[in-house]
């Protein structure tokens, strides 16, 4: 397995790979790889003849007073993981060599960004579209593999790949959850022990209020029961608990499914995400 940190070698790697006729599998990841990294990274292996892991704290994404200095940093620990599970080349660049000085061009997507987590988080998915743009530019990857804990990332991704016509699948992957619920996410390891214990109340309340939805609830009556069950928990701050449209995360037409159910809440300094959707 190679790293890279250079745009011109990474394409020029990439170059001899199309040239074998072998197919391109990316992973983006922002580094502190977890389980969840591990299931996108094996199911590329499954299917990709040519595995790549980019690793890249992206600036833009952070909005001010966020975590970007404190974001874990760990490249070597990172790449001896993505070595063992089958990667091929890690694509980790410097700030200054995704952003030269002179860098001046954004990549926006429209209506799907104003919800949510981006109503609370401006420019944030600005910043994810303009670094995966540039990523599926420089690996002209096959597939790209993205987890569904991200939710409203993900129909982001999706929707700016059919916008601009961007030859690249995208392959969405099931939330990895630890053995209480909680969703795995690089941010839980903020967590003190006491915010740990208390954090697997977020899915605990998606799943009454998924349950209720199945049995015919409306988005207001599962907003509530999801909101009081984690307002009950002392160590967790809610900032939403939304039931919307799994297409378009605007209002549903209907009570029932189906219907996406997504929470934030801070436990302490940490913001923690995480979403059912109730199928039909």
């Amino acid at each position: 397995m190679r790293i890279s940190d250079r745009i011109d070698e990474v394409r020029s790697i990439i170059g001899r790979v199309r040239g074998n006729g072998d197919s391109v599998g990316l992973v983006p990841t922002m580094g502190a790889l977890h389980e969840g990294h591990s299931c996108l990274i094996r199911r590329a292996r499954q299917t990709d003849d040519f595995v790549v892991v980019s690793i890249f704290i992206n600036p833009i994404q952070f909005g001010p007073g966020e975590d970007l200095e404190a974001y874990p940093r760990q490249l070597q620990e990172d790449a001896a993981v993505a070595e063992e599970l089958g990667a091929d080349l890690i694509f980790a660049p410097t700030a200054e060599e995704m952003y030269p000085p002179d860098f001046t061009t954004y990549v926006e997507v429209g209506e799907l960004t104003d919800k949510l987590c981006g109503a609370l988080r401006p420019g944030h998915f600005r910043g994810v579209t303009t670094v995966v743009s540039k990523l599926f530019n420089i690996v002209s990857p096959d597939r790209a593999y993205f987890g569904q804990k991200d939710y409203q990332q993900l129909l982001v991704i999706e929707r700016m790949t059919r916008d601009l016509d961007m030859p690249v699948e995208i392959v969405a992957c099931p939330t990895v959850r630890e053995a209480d619920g909680l969703a795995v996410a690089s941010r839980n390891k903020y967590l003190t022990p006491e915010q740990r214990a208390a954090a697997p109340a977020i899915y605990q309340a998606l799943q009454k209020g998924a349950e209720a939805v199945k049995s015919g609830a409306s988005a207001k009556e599962a907003e509530e029961m999801v909101a009081a069950q984690i307002e009950n928990e002392p160590l967790l701050e809610l900032q939403y608990a939304r039931a919307v449209d799994p297409r378009t995360l605007a209002e549903p037409g209907s009570a029932g499914p189906p219907m996406l159910l997504a929470v934030a809440a801070f436990a302490g300094d940490t913001r923690l995400i995480d979403n059912i959707v109730v199928e039909e």
